[in-house]
């Protein structure tokens, strides 16, 4: 059974450590074991490492507190692969940077529960808590900006081309049917990246996608 899909309706919850600093994980896990809530499942330093322990049952857990910078990817990114691959994974994210479109993201994203670091650990523990009680737990923000997505500060060609990637287009495709060179087509797709905080194509089509249906 994937780690999204254990039920929750036993303690002591089995909590997965994502986290690129290992002294974050170790410090995480001596909480962990002194609080009878909660049992340490494992601990992943890359999102890589993080897909593999949801696909195996063996590693099984109930939730994962997930810091915002993994070794490989962001949370943002991590929540999306989540997505395509249709892990209802609970997820805490523990970011350390206090910027409001973070939250905003991964609110959108599907992230059950969001707690920065430089809080108290007590707040991470009952949000992890809350989360396994059936609760969404976040700090407060307006709720109304919640669907403002990275998608509204895209140009209209930079639209145009996020649209045909979802067709699989090649940048020699898209220059030809677009009238403009390959060059053009890569400085365009560089400030998409950029702008959707991705790495490649694939995670800016998963993005788009996402936004798309919901």
């Amino acid at each position: 059974m994937h780690g999204g899909g254990v039920k929750i309706s036993t303690w002591p919850k089995r909590l997965l450590i994502a986290e690129r600093n290992q002294l974050v994980i170790s410090a995480l896990r001596d909480i962990i074991i002194r609080d009878e809530r909660f049992d340490f499942a494992a601990g992943v330093q890359s999102g890589k490492a993080f897909l593999k322990a949801v696909e195996e049952t063996q590693t099984a857990f109930d939730i994962a507190i997930v810091g915002w910078k993994l070794s490989d990817m962001n949370a943002g990114e991590l929540l999306i692969e989540l997505r395509r691959l249709q892990f209802a994974t609970r997820v805490v994210i523990f970011c350390n940077d206090h910027d409001i479109s973070i939250l905003k993201r991964c609110v959108r994203l599907g992230a059950y529960g969001f707690c920065y670091q430089f809080d108290d650990p007590g707040i991470l523990f009952d949000t992890v808590a809350a989360v396994a009680n059936g609760r969404i737990c976040i700090p407060f923000m307006d709720v109304s900006k919640i669907n403002e997505t990275p998608l509204s500060c895209l140009t209209t060609r930079e639209l145009e081309l996020l649209t045909v990637l979802t067709n699989g287009w090649t940048n020699q495709q898209i220059a030809a049917r677009t009238g403009i060179s390959e060059n053009t087509v890569k400085y365009h797709l560089k400030n998409l990246y950029d702008k959707l905080d991705v790495r490649n194509r694939a995670m800016a089509v998963a993005l788009f996608l996402t936004d798309v249906k919901h």
